[in-house]
């Protein structure tokens, strides 16, 4: 499978991402630059994290209007499978691949820790190496996570099974307490109506070797691979 891992100014996990396909998952990868016009030879695009353009205006704005977001559009409009991470999420939002936007943190602060996941929907290409309930640990980092949608919206992606990922205690529970940023619902991931567009905050290619201490990153990486067997 080979993947294409864009660069924005202002990214800082595309590195990351880079390491994690060559070195971990063993597939083929290449860094494509933001004002790249057309994806050739691509099986699955990442989005990485970062600031893009120092998350001016908003984050994800301007990279949304870059020569590489239109093109990521028409691959994803063709049916090729994008992941946004963090700041890619953000992007992919701002671009309207994705519904909702991404708000600053309810408290105002930057968080960065492991967080609790809870799978919520398993019938994904993102998602098919887990369970349904399973929880992840998975590290998040950001100031503007705070996922907001408007109710219609909210109900047909709930019926269209596009809520993929919500955060959780450890034992899996929905709760106040486990919502790190006031995201609506504690959701913190999802996905496109035809589940080949995905966006999560938290950062699954910093969950993906025992040394960081957890590599449950791994599921969703993985799964993109066994949706291209």
């Amino acid at each position: 499978m080979r993947f294409g891992v864009a660069v924005y100014p202002g990214s800082n996990c595309d590195y990351d991402t880079y390491r994690v396909i060559r070195d971990v998952l063993n597939q083929e990868v290449e860094l494509i630059d933001y004002r790249t016009t057309e994806l050739k030879n691509i099986d699955c695009m990442v989005l990485p994290g970062g600031f893009s353009f120092g998350d001016y205006l908003r984050p994800g704005t301007l990279a949304s209007h870059t020569p590489l977001t239109s093109a990521v559009k028409d691959f994803a409009d063709k049916g090729g499978l994008v992941i946004g991470i963090c700041n890619g999420f953000q992007i992919l939002t701002e671009a309207h691949l994705l519904p909702g936007a991404l708000m600053p943190n309810i408290h105002g602060k930057f968080v960065c820790k492991h967080q609790y996941l809870r799978v919520e929907n398993s019938n994904t290409p993102f998602t098919n190496q887990c369970e349904e309930g399973q929880v992840l640990k998975i590290p998040i980092a950001h100031h503007d996570g705070n996922y907001f949608v408007d109710e219609d919206t909210l109900r047909e992606m709930e019926d269209n099974g596009q809520i993929v990922l919500r955060y959780c205690d450890e034992f899996g529970n929905i709760t106040e307490e486990a919502n790190p940023n006031g995201s609506l619902r504690n959701i913190a991931g999802v996905c496109n109506k035809n589940k080949n567009v995905f966006g999560l905050m938290p950062h699954p290619e910093r969950a993906s070797e025992s040394i960081l201490g957890t590599e449950d990153g791994l599921y969703i990486l993985r799964s993109i691979l066994e949706s291209y067997c």
